[in-house]
């Protein structure tokens, strides 16, 4: 939730009106809610056979999995009571989007196509990571399309680069790694399957640093007048929350390890809207 609120306040340059606050809250909940449900209505069959063969694993202390794994496979939810949810959340966050700006729109329907085509590429090839990376940071994009109707290209394609990296670095492939037993049971491919843990870890830092250092490129192309205090605040939050986790993956080259820099890279766009608004 807050990637896209960072991504707007970065190229309006303030607050919106509180309308646009408002409905922007409200579709980008709906919007996130969908695709993650989507998620799991395509990928039941799959989640099924997991559970068939005991390859479940509790969530322990993974962000993603707090609560319940996979309602639709475990049996705590009907596919079609599942198929209603997405499908409300659909078109309450489509109608969102459009008020917003029919581009949004545009942008939520790519969305959840190209979350479908993620799901069904499991078995087929670890390029999937991309269409992961692309999927998350939409949401962004959409959000710079609702408060500015005609944003700079520059800062766009940096916008992009930065959360991509992010999502890559620090979310998709520490993830999979913790799944990496049961991908491998499953002939998934992933990039902790192809690449192993040393390949894994290499693409992780890669990741992260240049997301790291993106951060800073945009505070010389964000339409947004930022202090000095984002220099410093983004160093800091770049740092304990991507690299230092990075590093100790490095180290340990542990699931463990690999979740604790998932959790901790959750809250780096949380951190990196703290200090846009302090910058101010």
């Amino acid at each position: 939730m807050a990637t896209p609120g960072l991504a707007a306040l970065l190229a309006f340059g303030g607050f919106p009106a509180p309308t646009v606050i408002a409905l922007g809250l409200l579709t980008a909940f709906a919007g996130y809610t969908a695709v993650y449900a989507l998620n799991d209505v395509v990928d039941y069959r799959v989640d099924q056979e997991k559970v068939r063969q005991g390859l479940l694993q509790e969530s322990g202390s993974d962000l993603d999995a707090v609560y319940l794994r996979h309602p639709i496979a475990q049996g705590y939810l009907s596919l079609g009571h599942a198929i209603v949810w997405t499908v409300g959340w659909a078109l309450t966050a489509l109608i969102g989007a459009y008020l917003l700006n029919p581009v949004c729109a545009l942008i939520f329907l790519l969305g959840g196509l190209l979350e479908a085509v993620y799901c069904l590429l499991l078995r087929v090839t670890y390029l999937r990571v991309i269409v992961s990376g692309v999927v998350k940071t939409l949401g962004a994009v959409a959000a710079v399309y609702a408060v500015d109707p005609d944003p700079s290209p520059g800062f766009l394609a940096i916008l992009f680069l930065w959360i991509f990296f992010w999502e890559i670095g620090g979310q998709n492939i520490p993830n999979d790694w913790t799944d990496l037993q049961e991908d491998l049971q499953l002939e998934a491919k992933t990039v902790p399957v192809r690449f192993g843990p040393e390949g894994s870890v290499l693409l992780i830092v890669t990741s992260l640093v240049l997301s790291a250092v993106l951060s800073i490129v945009l505070f010389w192309v964000t339409p947004t007048r930022l202090g000095l205090f984002y220099l410093a605040g983004s160093l800091v939050a770049g740092s304990l929350l991507l690299l230092l986790p990075a590093y100790k993956l490095h180290k340990g080259a542990t699931p463990q390890e690999a979740i604790a820099l998932f959790n901790r890279a959750s809250y780096y766009p949380l951190a990196m809207l703290v200090v846009v608004m302090i910058s101010w």
